[in-house]
């Protein structure tokens, strides 16, 4: 007897994804038919870019660490409108200005760049926190 689980796209409210590889920067199954998720997660997955990411209007959380995303961050705005967390820690972040798209990000509340080298700068905390980036 063979037991079959499926689960529709649209009904998946939290996918986790750690650790499985990207294909030229694309996660293959990752698309936009989630149109309920609300929690991603993507650590570890060799990322580069978020350009490829699908458009997730309902995403609230999203988790991206220890990828070696260095910028092009522009696209979360307007494929993810709604991200209120972030998780860029351990990326290839060095300029403050790579930060900047994260502005039009309305709802955000919480950005975690631990681990990424835009931290070491010396007006990084105030440019975040006043957000001058």
């Amino acid at each position: 007897m063979v037991v079959v689980f499926c689960v529709f796209k649209f009904q998946v409210r939290e996918l986790v994804l750690d650790n499985c590889r990207s294909v030229e920067g694309k996660i293959e199954g990752l698309t936009a038919e989630f149109v309920n998720l609300e929690f991603l997660s993507l650590i570890n997955v060799g990322l580069i870019s978020v350009s490829n990411l699908p458009k997730l209007g309902k995403l609230k959380k999203l988790e991206l660490s220890d990828n070696r995303i260095s910028g092009g961050l522009d696209a979360l705005a307007e494929k993810l409108p709604n991200l209120t967390h972030l998780n860029l820690s351990g990326n290839k972040l060095k300029d403050i200005s790579t930060l900047e798209p994260l502005k039009k990000l309305d709802n955000l509340k919480s950005l975690d760049l631990f681990n990424c080298e835009v931290t070491n700068l010396d007006d990084y905390r105030e440019s975040v926190l006043e957000g001058n980036f």
